[in-house]
């Protein structure tokens, strides 16, 4: 009754949604590496964070393909080696995305406030959603795969309000790397698709996170109705 292939199944156009996304990050941002920049990533994401007064903010190389993120507690961008050294459309439009959460935090942006908030109980919800999944199953216990259930609702919640925080930052980035020059028309048509291409990939990750729960909430009511 709770096999994974009803889920597999439940979840189908999330997943290809997500097939598809990641499809398009990958050839979006290869065009984009073929379009020169003056700046590389590092030096376009140290200019904006300049111009926003965000000099105490670190631009630091980090090891992995496309492994860029904003670091919160240490107040860093880190950049993969690709987008940090890169002179291309590519490296530029991520530096910005990521620099834009930067700015999100310094200015107290809301929802990403409350996503930082919401981390620890998507971490845990995720985590223990599959144990007691698992241990309702094994022990024929509605109440605790319930309790599953509703610990996973984190993980929903934390995916649906990471919606526009991803969205905004790709919004900023766009923007300012526009309005700056550092990027002329070819380079900033490169961005936009790098962007928008990931963007999909938030949308699909959320849209599986939404079915998941939507499934096991009708295999839970319908258990109950037996």
């Amino acid at each position: 009754m709770y096999g994974y292939l009803g889920l597999l199944i439940f979840t189908a156009p999330a997943i290809l949604l997500m097939m598809w996304a990641q499809y398009r990050v990958k050839s979006t941002f290869a065009h984009g590496l073929r379009v020169p920049t003056r700046l590389s990533g590092a030096a376009a994401a140290r200019h904006i964070l300049d111009i926003n007064g965000l000099q105490s903010i670190d631009v630091v190389e980090t090891p992995g393909q496309l492994s860029d993120h904003y670091d919160p507690r240490e107040k860093v961008v880190r950049l993969s080696q690709e987008v940090y050294r890169g002179h291309s459309a590519s490296s530029v439009g991520i530096a910005a995305h990521e620099v834009g959460h930067a700015i999100q935090d310094a200015e107290n942006y809301g929802p990403l406030v409350i996503r930082n908030a919401a981390v620890p109980a998507a971490q845990f919800g995720g985590t223990a959603f599959s144990i007691l999944l698992i241990v309702g199953i094994l022990l024929n216990s509605i109440q605790l795969i319930l309790l599953g259930i509703v610990l996973f609702g984190g993980v929903v919640f934390f995916q649906l309000i990471n919606l526009p925080v991803e969205f905004d930052a790709s919004n900023r980035a766009k923007r300012i790397l526009a309005d700056s020059g550092m990027v002329d028309a070819d380079g900033a048509a490169a961005v936009n698709s790098v962007l928008n291409s990931a963007a999909w990939t938030y949308v699909a990750a959320t849209l599986q996170s939404v079915l998941t729960l939507a499934y096991y909430l009708m295999i839970f009511a319908g258990g109950r109705r037996d």
